[in-house]
């Protein structure tokens, strides 16, 4: 099904003006305010790799911008907004649970790093990230794992730096929505999603130590049937 998804969605943000400003904005974020990691903290040594670098952490480049410290974009799926984080100067390399998925990310995007792994337990340093995003892939985490993922973003964090959450928004601003499919695109799949409110995004991010800086919430559009919900959370310190 991971060919299917890409031809399907390659990069949501191409044609979207608020996407694509929130995508800017949090850029900016991380070149001008705090994780800017320098090249002797935990980011320069991390675990093992392609590429003859020794982990995910060690090989993102320095980018264009102010960051040193890498950025995770974690469930970085084909890799088409893992590349858009790159082209606006950031040190960016890519996680996803799926290596069917990394493999369709390396093979589009050679020059980029994608890894395979878990956003509830993310293979990398403490306080090694300048930034983090994690676009629509916290809908496939249950309600009783959402704080250990949350809690591993305010762990890999620097002081300062950004996360960056987009994700489809439930029905009523008072719960969350399940679905559970077992087809899609033709394949047998048994895959779940959790749309929930953006406040209830915003609150358990508080609680992991996030501080909320901006939520954003829109409308569907076109073929969309749900709206969306954004969250620019820092950790504290």
């Amino acid at each position: 099904m991971a060919r299917e998804y890409t031809a399907r969605f390659p990069d949501w943000s191409t044609d979207l003006p608020l996407e694509k400003a929130l995508l800017t904005a949090f850029a900016e974020l991380v070149q001008t305010g705090g994780g800017r990691g320098g090249g002797t903290g935990p980011a320069a040594d991390g675990g093992s790799g392609r590429g003859g670098g020794t982990g995910p952490v060690a090989d993102a480049g320095s980018g264009r911008g102010g960051a040193t410290a890498p950025v995770a974009d974690v469930g970085s799926g084909p890799g088409g907004l893992t590349a858009r984080l790159h082209a606006l100067g950031l040190p960016v390399f890519g996680v996803d649970v799926s290596p069917r998925m990394v493999a369709l990310a390396r093979e589009a995007y050679p020059d980029l790093r994608f890894h395979v792994g878990s956003m509830t337990s993310l293979d990398l340093p403490p306080a090694s990230l300048s930034g983090l995003t994690a676009l629509y892939s916290t809908i496939h985490v249950p309600d009783e794992a959402l704080p250990t993922v949350f809690a591993e973003f305010h762990r890999v964090l620097l002081p300062g730096a950004p996360a960056l959450l987009a994700f489809q928004t439930s029905s009523s601003p008072e719960k969350t929505d399940h679905l559970h499919l077992s087809e899609r695109f033709g394949h047998e799949i048994d895959l779940d999603y959790w749309f929930r409110p953006v406040n209830t995004i915003a609150g358990l991010l508080e609680e992991a130590g996030l501080r909320v800086w901006a939520r954003v919430e829109r409308e569907p559009e076109g073929e969309e049937t749900r709206g969306r919900g954004y969250v620019v959370a820092r950790r504290a310190g």
